[in-house]
């Protein structure tokens, strides 16, 4: 049948290294429905929805209907997991249908979540219940229209089939945009395998299509691109802060090389402050609490620089002291967006000596 609906694929990622992700179709489900569609966000991506009904868009994005040009696959990564490295994870339930150049000529991926097993599942389901699909959509939507960087809502879908949890529950297919789903862990991966080769096919991935500003060409290359994640995810997290927002899981599979929020799963605003706030059942310890996010992005980060070493100009001694300078600076770099977002959030116009003392005990 021919698809209704024209999506400009370009698929760049799948031009990657074959063991940077596992080529499979999503695997149908009994009963689409369109629960939700985002079309401005559909227009912005180039997506020609014009002639697609209700139920071709139900159809495609559930993974009944492949559209044309789409090159599914499940990327690959580790990552540590509450402090521990699980050395496999990779998509376990969701497919990256592909990438385009949208409107503004941005490169955009189209995934999948709750598409089916993939090689990645580790014994799961490969499916998503409705209610997560939909908190998300409306998570995401709302930290965008707030200015955060973050993944994009596209559609939900119902299945019309169940999924069990703790108990029985509605399945559904959750269509996620994003810059790119390169984690953290996609470099921890391929650092841990020694595969130099995609380690490196990754870099430059990374580096030129979120960060075209640097140059491609100079010897300490990938020192400026470790520099430029860090900056993204010090000032991410300092906007997290001034929200109120808890992540609550942020493992380094859950860490974007974009400087995107990703993966909402136990995450919540806070009503009232609390600095030891934990929304996450499963963190008894409150390694994610609110008043960590700062120090555990730190941390996560320098992971990454692990990952990186290799391709750091110089001995490894002088790799590790370009990474840890980086790293100091980290903190300076969150900490002064955290005070401009203070500052504009009682209204100042400046700061003066003392104020930020007494803006941090508000």
């Amino acid at each position: 049948m021919a698809c209704s609906m024209k999506i400009p694929f370009v698929n760049a990622y799948a031009q990657l290294p074959d063991a940077c992700f596992a080529k499979l179709p999503p695997t149908p489900v009994r009963a689409p429905r369109l629960i939700r569609f985002n079309y401005p966000l559909a227009q912005e991506l180039g997506i020609d929805s014009s002639a697609a009904s209700d139920q071709d868009i139900a159809d495609i994005f559930a993974g009944n209907r492949v559209p044309d040009g789409a090159d599914p696959l499940a990327m690959a990564y580790c990552g540590h997991q509450f402090g521990q490295l699980n050395p496999q994870l990779g998509d376990g339930r969701a497919l990256l249908l592909g990438d385009v150049i949208d409107q503004q000529g941005r490169q955009r991926d189209i995934q999948l979540k709750g598409s089916g097993r993939t090689p990645f599942s580790r014994g799961g389901d490969g499916r998503s219940p409705l209610g997560p699909a939909l908190r998300e959509y409306i998570l995401c939507e709302a930290m965008y229209a707030l200015g955060v960087p973050t993944t994009r809502a596209l559609a939900v879908v119902s299945s019309g089939e169940q999924v069990v949890r703790e108990q029985p529950e509605p399945g559904a297919v959750f269509t996620r945009v994003a810059a790119s789903h390169i984690r953290v862990g996609t470099l921890q991966l391929f650092a841990l395998r020694q595969d130099e080769q995609a380690l490196r096919a990754l870099a430059d991935h990374v580096l030129e299509r979120h960060y075209p500003h640097l140059d491609r060409t100079a010897d300490d290359r990938y020192v400026q691109l470790f520099a430029a994640i860090c900056r993204r995810q010090a000032e991410l997290i300092a906007q997290w802060l001034l929200l109120g927002f808890i992540h609550g899981v942020m493992n380094t599979d859950n860490m974007t090389l974009s400087g995107e929020t990703i993966d909402y799963g136990p995450c919540a605003f806070m009503d009232a402050f609390k600095a030891g706030q934990v929304f996450s059942s499963i963190d008894q310890r409150g390694r994610y609490a609110y008043q960590n996010q700062p120090a555990i992005g730190q941390w996560n980060l320098a992971r990454l620089a692990e990952a990186m070493l290799s391709l750091f100009p110089g001995d490894e001694d002088a790799a590790i002291q370009q990474a840890t300078t980086i790293l100091k600076d980290y903190n300076n770099i969150h900490s002064q967006a955290w005070e401009q977002g203070m500052v504009r959030k009682l209204g100042f116009s400046s700061v003066v000596a003392g104020d930020v003392q007494r803006i941090a005990g508000l």
